[in-house]
């Protein structure tokens, strides 16, 4: 309460004492006890209703000493009695908690981490990690908002997670306590190795390493990757106290389907204590993605020859141009083009019945309508004889897959029969159809998916100038061809589905968590709840097999 608070409740009991003094006192000679418990009443009631007007707030106010927490992280993994530092590590630890002095100051808290890290002031030392990044950002999270030091006991050999010199709060201190002998031997180490799990066949794939030296001389390095008894790729790296880290760029052939094993190694003329971290495996699964494309046609049209362009642009497309009558044999095909298809395709198409391969249909003035409601099911025409011109007008609800668009609002019309186009199967349109500026509620362009076999339909002739148009507008005909190589995409990926995806790393270190998981797909491709997962695992050398449940997650078995 402040000191107007105070002056105005003195008022206030002066002004009830006086009133009831004066109301049964003044000028009344009788002083019986009844006149004094009516004006104690009268002088508690006028001063409790003064006071409640007046309002008086009574602030309290408490201080506490909060000290600063001290985290003593203790590295509670094998290599600690490897090196012979057990006793050492605990004779720091035992010294740092029991210290008076800095208990007064600090608030010790003590904690323990290998893979993982919690509350701990017993070790064991049989951790099989080292996660010193594990322990910056559990700290993080544990004193939010709060700037303290830490105490870290360990050996400092990280063999997982990040680089912790970057993990810990820049504002908060860290005071290592190394464990074991700290002498700087000369170490060439492989520090990272970053490739993709998957690389086409005929193509080259990256790989990219980083190197590490540590050392006071300069020391030429040989690196080298092979596969079995090949040598892919040499080189020699040089190394000094002054370059100490080299990142390389290599690309390496993929040249037979399957699954690859590479070896990384670096290796020098000098002797090294530690050679463990100079070799690195890594496995890149060679897939075969060589598309081959029947363009079948009974007329010669330039949009052939636009689309045999178009599609090759991609190396691992092949475009072989075919009449009707040519084809024998659909085994060697993955997407088939029909263009303007009429009663020469019969035998095609019968063929396709059986063989099931995607296709692609693009109709014109020269297609058989009639033939095509025979022998397709996911579109029915009403055609006249009529013909007309059709823009394009995009769709930006289209999700089968990503595709930008190229500006197909602006392009040359396309020209087809004059009549109805209606969609009877599940397709999905890409392109509808404009005439003159009239929405006709038809499509242009769509894709349809249905029994697990695939189909585009391209409703008019003279794509080649859409090719030629996006050339002028961009100075390139790559927009389109890509347009064009995703729809070959669609129509190649491989349909076959899998009921049970499993998903684990190739190569696992010793010490690591192993985590393998799983996924079960039902008759209609979707995830099985109920199912029961699991997982034999045998030994090689004893030969003995130990089975494991897998535990289901929220859409996987882990």
């Amino acid at each position: 309460m402040n000191l107007t608070t105070f002056f105005l409740i003195f008022i206030s009991l002066i002004f009830a004492f006086g009133l009831s003094f004066y109301q049964y006192f003044y000028g009344n000679k009788s002083k019986n006890k009844v006149y004094l418990l009516l004006s104690f009443l009268r002088f508690l009631s006028v001063f409790g209703i003064l006071l409640l007007l007046i309002n008086p707030k009574i602030t309290k106010n408490t201080f506490e000493t909060e000290k600063t927490p001290l985290p003593v992280v203790v590295d509670n993994s094998s290599s600690i009695v490897d090196l012979k530092a057990k006793n050492q590590s605990m004779e720091l630890f035992k010294k740092l908690t029991s210290n008076s002095a800095l208990k007064e100051k600090f608030e010790i808290q003590t904690y323990q981490f290998d893979s993982e890290f919690k509350s701990s002031d017993n070790f064991n030392f049989k951790g099989n990690q080292t996660k010193i990044d594990e322990v910056a950002r559990n700290l993080k999270s544990i004193y939010k908002n709060k700037t303290f030091p830490t105490v870290l006991i360990t050996d400092g050999n990280q063999t997982s997670g990040e680089d912790y010199i970057y993990s810990f709060d820049a504002n908060n201190k860290v005071y290592p306590l190394i464990l074991g002998d700290t002498t700087t031997f000369l170490d060439l180490k492989i520090n990272q190795l970053n490739v993709n799990k998957y690389a086409f066949q005929g193509n080259k794939f990256p790989v990219e390493v980083f190197l590490n030296y540590t050392g006071t001389k300069n020391v030429n390095a040989n690196f080298s990757i092979s596969q079995g008894n090949n040598v892919l790729n040499k080189q020699t790296i040089s190394f000094s106290p002054s370059n100490k880290s080299v990142i390389l760029n290599v690309l390496l052939p993929a040249d037979k389907v399957g699954l690859k094993i590479y070896k990384a190694t670096i290796s020098s003329k000098e002797a090294e204590k530690n050679s463990y971290n100079n070799v690195k495996n890594f496995a890149v699964e060679i897939i075969d993605q060589k598309t081959n494309v029947a363009l079948i046609t009974a007329i010669n049209h330039p949009d052939v020859g636009a689309l045999k362009r178009s599609i090759e642009t991609n190396a691992q497309r092949k475009v072989t141009i075919l009449k009707p009558n040519e084809i024998k044999s659909l085994q060697d095909y993955n997407v088939l083009v029909f263009y303007q298809p009429n009663n020469e395709f019969k035998n095609v198409f019968d063929t396709n019945k059986l063989a099931g391969i995607n296709s692609f249909i693009i109709t014109g003035t020269n297609t058989d309508f009639n033939f095509l409601n025979q022998n397709q099911t996911n579109f029915s025409f009403k055609m006249s004889n009529q013909k007309e011109d059709y823009l394009a007008d995009f769709n930006t609800q289209f999700n089968l897959f990503a595709l930008d668009n190229i500006g197909f609002e602006q392009f040359p019309p396309l020209q087809n029969a004059f009549g109805t186009i209606t969609s009877v199967g599940n397709n999905n349109v890409l392109l509808n159809s404009i005439i003159r500026n009239i929405a006709t509620n038809s499509p242009l362009l769509a894709f349809s998916e249905n029994g697990g076999k695939r189909a585009a339909y391209l409703f008019g002739e003279n794509s080649w100038k859409w090719r030629l148009q996006s050339h002028i507008d961009n100075k390139s005909f790559e927009k389109y061809d890509i347009f064009i190589d995703k729809t070959i995409q669609f129509l190649s990926s491989n349909n076959s589905k899998k009921s049970l995806v499993v998903s684990h790393e190739r190569f696992y270190n010793s010490g690591d968590e192993i985590e393998i998981t799983a996924q079960y797909f039902n008759k209609n491709y979707e995830f099985d709840d109920k199912a029961r997962l699991t997982i034999s695992v045998t030994n090689k050398l004893t030969k003995q097999t130990k089975n494991y449940d897998l535990l289901k997650t929220n859409n996987a078995y882990t």
